[in-house]
């Protein structure tokens, strides 16, 4: 990757909790394999079953949509399971395991997302086999954030996890260093929601509209406006 355009995305990576704790050795590493992919809207990065061509993957512009599909075909629903932002970092599981890709990857919205290729990075972590470690802190924060979204689902009310859902995105789902805006905007649909959260778009609708009533959010079109950041905070339990 030419040197001005990684300096050009470096200061979107190091807003990222993971990429900034890098010893310095791995991240220049990381930096002079990356190869960047532009995504238009709706395009897929990759597909459920799909080979393993791209290794790590960071996300230096809009966002990307992973998402998965239940049922018999004409019931099929689809479940949108997390959306990622600039500075998020994925694909790490599969460096690990070798198997196929478990999920759809999207793009959300127009976005860049840099792609360190598969071999290249197992070569040279076979010679510097301490910065598996790296990876693993990657993959046991992902895994954090799935037990925490499966507990939410089993025993939260669909208001509280509404709410837990809007402030885990305003916080880039733990990801990012970077202090939240005093009022946060979230470009998200109300469908989008809807399929994070696993119930209807009317249920969105009304929930939202509950809290815009009361007002701790703004509800525009394809964007949400937190207004009062502490008291949505309060809302999550």
């Amino acid at each position: 990757m030419q040197a001005s355009l990684a300096s050009s995305y470096l200061p979107t990576l190091r807003a990222g909790r993971w990429f900034s704790a890098l010893a310095p050795q791995f991240a220049d590493l990381l930096l002079a394999l990356a190869q960047p992919r532009r995504l238009e809207a709706g395009e897929a990065l990759f597909l459920r079953g799909d080979a393993l061509e791209g290794g790590l993957f960071a996300v230096v512009r809009g966002s990307v949509g992973f998402s998965g599909v239940g049922g018999q075909s004409e019931q099929a629903r689809e479940a949108l399971l997390t959306r990622m932002g600039p500075a998020t970092w994925f694909g790490e599981i599969a460096l690990f395991d070798g198997s196929p890709r478990t999920h759809d990857a999207h793009a959300m919205e127009p976005s860049v997302v840099l792609q360190v290729p598969r071999q290249p990075l197992l070569d040279w972590l076979q010679q510097h086999p301490a910065h598996w470690h790296d990876l693993g802190v990657l993959m046991s924060g992902r895994m954090r954030a799935a037990f925490a979204a499966l507990e939410d689902l089993a025993l939260m009310p669909a208001p509280q996890r509404l709410a837990r859902r809007l402030v885990a995105m305003a916080r880039g789902y733990g990801e990012r260093l970077d202090d939240v805006p005093a009022r946060p905007r979230l470009d998200v649909t109300q469908e989008q929601l809807a399929r994070m959260l696993s119930i209807s778009r009317q249920t969105t609708n009304v929930l939202l509209q509950g809290l815009q009533a009361r007002g701790l959010i703004r509800v525009q079109r394809g964007e949400i406006e937190i207004l009062q950041w502490q008291a949505l905070c309060a809302e999550r339990f």
